[in-house]
């Protein structure tokens, strides 16, 4: 298991590289472990922990595919990668999960916890689909902002296009996938999901920075990301979900994700908070326990 590298430490690292306080470029983590093809259950590199076989993925029901994201203009597109864990055909008649991953490297890193959401209340219940953010894995272009909701907004569109509707739409943002999550249920562009799950979620940009940093400057001394959760939060009436672990050294649970909870716009009735005691930013489901962690997810869906 990977621990996971502090922000003061991407903002050390941005000093040492650059010459400059700038922690655009070293958030998105993309290349830190390259691949040249998919290995997903195959895949043998670190992960932050791995499932016993009784959350298989049937071979049959894992599609690995291309998607054309819109690039930085009209006229032209960013060929990224996606996965469905599910029946493509069923589609239009199943619920299916979004997954948003994290800031670093790639969909095989993250493939333990596409299977969990695959087995939440019952093995294959739910589709589930992950994108490779530009310039992650094998996904064409160098990541950006906009890219992470221009390539969420690709996955959406072939949800669409292959018949799901809002109604059986849920988004779930883990870290630095939280930032396309709020934002398309917040503001929604080809879809409108109808229940948003964030795990230990960035708060804003200029939180990461105070957390960091100890000093009293402006976060766009730092970056020029413009990451407000905490503001976009206030916009969202879907039933929400947050979950973080106590112990997060990363993303804090008060200055991050206890703001965006609190912040949450829609009925007190319709969110609903994991506090996972002892969890840092990557195990949150070890400590949570696989099967507490799938049936909470499930519950909150289905509710």
């Amino acid at each position: 298991m990977r621990k996971k590298t502090s922000i003061l430490s991407i903002i050390v690292i941005a000093v040492s590289l650059t010459g400059c306080l700038r922690l655009d470029d070293n958030l998105f983590n993309a290349n830190e472990h390259k691949i040249d093809k998919y290995e997903l259950s195959n895949y043998k590199g670190e992960v932050d922990f791995i499932l016993d076989a009784s959350y298989s993925i049937p071979a049959n029901l894992v599609s690995l595919f291309t998607l054309n994201s819109k690039g930085t203009d009209e006229a032209t597109a960013t060929k990224i990668y996606a996965v469905y864990i599910g029946d493509t055909t069923r589609i239009s008649t199943d619920t299916v999960i979004v997954y948003c991953h994290g800031n670093k490297d790639h969909m095989d890193f993250y493939w333990p916890r596409a299977q969990l959401l695959a087995n939440a209340i019952s093995k294959n219940r739910y589709g589930v689909l992950m994108i490779d953010y530009r310039g992650y894995g094998l996904s064409e272009g160098k990541p950006s902002e906009s890219g992470l909701f221009n390539d969420i907004d690709a996955g959406l569109q072939w949800l669409k296009a292959k018949g799901l509707s809002n109604e059986r739409l849920v988004i779930y943002g883990f870290s630095m996938g939280s930032v396309p999550a709020t934002k398309l249920t917040a503001e929604p562009r080809s879809m409108r999901p109808s229940k948003l799950i964030l795990e230990a979620p960035i708060a804003s940009s200029e939180a990461m920075v105070q957390d960091a940093s100890a000093l009293a400057l402006p976060g766009s001394f730092f970056t020029d990301l413009k990451i407000n959760n905490a503001d976009l939060i206030k916009k969202v009436q879907q039933p929400f979900m947050w979950i973080h672990g106590t112990a997060d050294d990363f993303l804090n649970v008060k200055t991050q994700g206890e703001v965006v909870y609190i912040n949450y716009g829609g009925a007190s009735k319709d969110k609903e908070a994991h506090l996972v005691g002892g969890a840092g930013h990557s195990n949150v489901p070890v400590y949570f326990t696989f099967p507490r962690y799938i049936q909470a997810v499930g519950n909150f869906i289905r509710k």
